[in-house]
């Protein structure tokens, strides 16, 4: 029986995982991957494989167990780079040439540097045009790993520079079977977790075994119990208990990254320290933008299932664990109703995705769904109305 290596790990993906097992032992690593699919189907999970099998000095496909993959896997290795959007519309101008100026720079720790982008599809032409030559003829110790939702998305004049990578969508029932399975969770828990994360298996893995998670969860579920005999008041403080419950699991985050900070500071240069600090800033940052969406995330599950019991499809509900209340919101609105507030969910990502803050994109969604779901016939309150009626 063949030694189990990093690859797998990539739950759902057969095809990609093979291929890059297959590329790996065979030593035929291009510089550049574009890794492409639906949000959910494993590619950052993949990503952080791939740098591991490039990293690793135990083996060739990424043994798991080592230091360097044991860092990578905590995503704490300093030569492994994960850059996200930092602009409301996209990747600035500013982040692509910082990473074009640290590609130039040797490696802190290991043998080569690997660079994960995310989103790529949001990579305007600027942008692009700013990191097209080093994404071409990079230096030989440096792999790009370029992560979008579809090949089109992206600016040909980066696909044509890299190997593009196909992940397939993993619809929500394989994707709660596969979970089940690989943790012991059951089947109705590893629907939860799947619908809680927008269908991501590796944050569904996480969200089990996080107690944090699982209450933030628990506390969501019981505002949305409340929502129908709730005065403004009430949801203003509901709101702003949640966005502090958001925050909870950033707790875990910056005390690991203070540890690692602390154990590096004897031995590594000022400049890397600054590179680890930088890319500390925007872990939390993206670490809190995450939260945020997982609780609309959880907010737009609990409403899809009083549509389902709306429309008399009871077997399609996830959230069972509160079926009582589900259905008592269902019993005092309608599939109209509980669609507006589905609408709202949509909203308040937006919103999150341009940086609104925080309190005032929560208090706007709960004020939103209580006056869709309950108070037909009134007009959607936002937060601000709210706050001038209670002055």
């Amino acid at each position: 029986m063949p030694m189990a290596d990093v690859f797998e790990n990539i739950l759902g993906q057969p095809q990609v995982r093979e291929f890059l097992r297959s590329t790996v032992r065979s030593g035929r690593l291009t510089h550049a991957y574009l890794f492409t699919g639906p949000a959910g189907s494993n590619k950052t999970l993949a990503a952080y494989a791939l740098a591991q099998a490039t990293l690793c000095e135990t083996s060739a496909v990424g043994c798991g167990e080592c230091e360097t993959c044991q860092r990578i896997a905590r995503k704490k290795h300093p030569d492994v780079r994960y850059y996200a959007p930092e602009g409301v519309g996209g990747y600035l101008v500013e982040q692509i040439r910082e990473i074009v100026s640290d590609v130039s720079l040797a490696p802190i720790q290991a043998k080569h540097k690997v660079y994960i982008l995310d989103r790529v599809d949001l990579l305007g032409v600027a942008a692009a045009n700013a990191f097209l030559k080093v994404l071409e003829e990079p230096p030989a110790d440096v792999l790009f790993i370029l992560l979008g939702r579809t090949a089109e998305s992206v600016l040909p004049t980066i696909v044509s520079r890299c190997q593009v990578v196909p992940f397939r969508h993993i619809p929500a029932t394989e994707a709660a079977g596969i979970l089940s399975q690989n943790t012991g969770a059951t089947l109705e828990q590893a629907r939860i977790a799947i619908e809680a994360c927008g269908g991501s298996l590796t944050r569904g893995v996480d969200f089990l075994k996080s107690h944090e998670h699982m209450s933030f969860r628990a506390e969501i579920l019981e505002v949305l119990a409340s929502l129908e005999h709730a005065d403004d008041w009430d949801i203003l403080e509901a709101a702003a208990k949640l966005v502090t419950a958001s925050k909870a699991p950033l707790d875990l985050v910056r005390a690991a990254q203070e540890e690692e900070l602390a154990e590096n500071a004897d031995f590594l240069a000022k400049s890397a320290i600054r590179q680890l600090e930088a890319r500390n800033k925007r872990q939390l940052t993206a670490k809190s933008l995450e939260a945020l969406h997982e609780l609309v995330t959880i907010v737009r599950s609990w409403l899809r299932d009083v549509l389902a019991l709306c429309a008399g499809t009871p077997e399609l509900v996830i959230n069972v664990d509160v079926r009582n209340t589900l259905e008592n919101v269902a019993a005092h609105t309608d599939e109209a109703r509980v669609a507006k507030a589905l609408a709202a969910t949509t909203h308040a990502d937006v919103a999150i995705s341009y940086n609104v803050s925080p309190e005032t994109c929560i208090d706007a969604l709960l004020f939103e769904v209580k006056t869709a779901l309950f108070e037909q016939g009134s007009e959607l309150r936002t937060t601000k109305a709210a706050r001038t009626v209670l002055r």
